[in-house]
């Protein structure tokens, strides 16, 4: 008996069009589990185009997650498709590589507004809903850079946007658990998508993945198993984690 963890819900996944990106890699695993997938992304047809490669059941719309009525608008389209919304997996974000010091405060704005803000704005968009339902998952995606202050891909503002997420995801568990919603969040280490590339070779990555306990560098595919888990009844008393997913890259205490 074929086993699927995520069987009729429907699940919005943000920043999910990218081929190698952890956002569809999260998509398909959602959809092999008998989800019906809404992708949300910047560029609406290349969000419609990733969602048809999922299936019919599935469906891409438009929207920027700094953008309040964007994210109501995206939201509204998928409820009158699906009469519901069951998970939401805050995954959109950039990154630049910038030292302490270059930061400018458009860089700052940039990188906060997509990583921080948009979990919000997209979270707040969702929530009422969720309650209504009686119910349902947000998972974040954070980062490893997030814990240890950088050393995977991106600047301070990077980290520090990071960061806030994850006290965003504590702060939602702790106001939304009576209402059985779950919150968590992701981090992952070094993994091989598009977004990782712009930083150095992919030789460079498989290299320093040799120092890590697990010796690979992740893919988007493992993260994409942690979000899964975190949003199935299999985590049905997890809420307020950072789930750490890093190859052992960084073990806490």
């Amino acid at each position: 008996m074929e086993l699927q963890l995520a069987k009729d819900k429907v699940v919005l996944i943000t920043g999910a069009s990218r081929e190698r990106g952890i956002g569809l890699a999260t998509a398909r695993l959602f959809a092999e589990h008998g989800a019906k997938v809404a992708i949300l992304d910047l560029d609406d047809g290349e969000a419609s185009a990733a969602a048809r490669g999922l299936g019919e059941a599935h469906m891409g719309v438009g929207c920027d997650v700094t953008d309040a009525q964007a994210c109501q608008a995206a939201v509204a389209a998928v409820l009158q498709r699906h009469g519901r919304i069951d998970v939401l997996v805050n995954n959109a974000g950039l990154t630049q590589r910038k030292g302490v010091l270059d930061v400018t405060d458009a860089d700052y704005e940039l990188v906060t507004s997509v990583v921080l803000k948009g979990t919000l704005l997209m979270s707040q968009a969702v929530l009422p809903i969720l309650r209504r339902q009686g119910g349902g998952n947000i998972v974040c995606v954070s980062s490893l850079s997030a814990l240890q202050g950088g050393g995977v891909f991106g600047g301070a503002h990077y980290c520090a946007a990071k960061a806030g997420v994850l006290g965003l995801a504590r702060a939602m568990a702790r106001e939304f658990g009576p209402d059985n919603i779950r919150v968590n969040a992701v981090a992952p280490g070094l993994i091989l998508t598009d977004f990782s590339r712009g930083a150095n070779p992919d030789s460079a990555k498989h290299e320093l993945a040799r120092s890590f306990p697990l010796r690979r560098v992740g893919m988007p595919a493992d993260i994409a198993g942690a979000c899964l888990y975190l949003a199935s009844d299999l985590a049905a008393f997890v809420t307020g984690i950072t789930l750490d997913v890093n190859g052992g890259a960084f073990i806490r205490p």
